[in-house]
């Protein structure tokens, strides 16, 4: 199966002979579409290949999965015949921890993952007890529009929130009941990135990444919240470029 008819692969722009794969994973609520701009920024230099869960946006027939462990075994399934080019996951948010955990599984498979950007989330082994997903549809929106993220704009519209909901619920339930399990640390590089006002990652909550690699770590503080890379995209995707200059780690 290629790319184009994978239901869980999306490629924006044309296919190409790219040095490099970059492998993008939404956020809670979050759709492949989100990662349209990093695939105009870098492509065809680096070919973008962003996700699209199930329960949203065309596949939002298809029931959702509220458990990490499955969504990662799932995208896991879809990306391991995409290695033979230097493979690069970016995760936001929820994306992030799955691609810790698609990492993991990666790497268990003896596949060398050139490295893992993970955006606007503390390190696994950081946990809260968060409970939005409990929370009633008023109060599950209220949470969203506290992020300012792109979600919050949508449910403004009773008919897209009605349509939208359901799946960030989904989400929520996922990521709020995932629990890191001890294991080997990776291999590869880690970068991560966070706002300095996020309310989901203190910057020692983001720092606790090094503790999940065995190679090289790096933090980065943008200003502003949860969101930040909405209005920071430009200076992160070039931040991206320049760590993938080939299979090799380089800064």
């Amino acid at each position: 199966m290629t790319i184009e008819e994978s239901a869980w692969l999306r490629r924006f722009g044309p296919k190409s002979e790219a040095m490099a794969r970059l492998v993008c994973l939404p956020h809670a609520g979050g759709s492949a579409t989100f990662y349209l701009p990093v695939s105009r920024q870098l492509s065809p230099d680096i070919d973008v290949v962003a996700i699209q869960y199930p329960g949203r946006q065309d596949r939002r027939s298809e029931p959702g999965i509220a458990d990490i462990d499955e969504l990662a075994d799932r995208v896991y399934q879809e990306i391991r015949p995409l290695t033979e080019q230097p493979l690069y996951l970016f995760g936001h948010s929820m994306g992030a921890v799955i691609g810790f955990e698609v990492a993991r599984r990666l790497e268990a498979d003896g596949i060398a993952l050139a490295a893992l950007f993970v955006s606007g989330r503390r390190a696994p082994s950081c946990h809260r007890d968060e409970r939005a997903h409990l929370l009633d549809d008023a109060g599950l929106v209220d949470e969203i529009r506290k992020l300012a993220g792109t979600e919050g704009a949508l449910l403004d519209d009773p008919e897209l929130t009605y349509m939208i909901l359901p799946a960030i619920r989904n989400d929520y339930r996922a990521v709020e009941n995932y629990r890191w399990r001890p294991g080997p640390k990776l291999n590869c590089p880690v970068f991560a990135f966070i706002g300095d006002s996020d309310p989901k990652s203190t910057t020692d909550e983001a720092s606790a990444w090094r503790e999940h690699t065995s190679g090289p770590f790096e933090l980065h503080v943008f200003p502003g919240g949860h969101f930040y890379l909405n209005d920071c995209a430009p200076k992160l995707i070039d931040m991206i470029r320049k760590r993938i200059p080939d299979s090799e780690y380089r800064v």
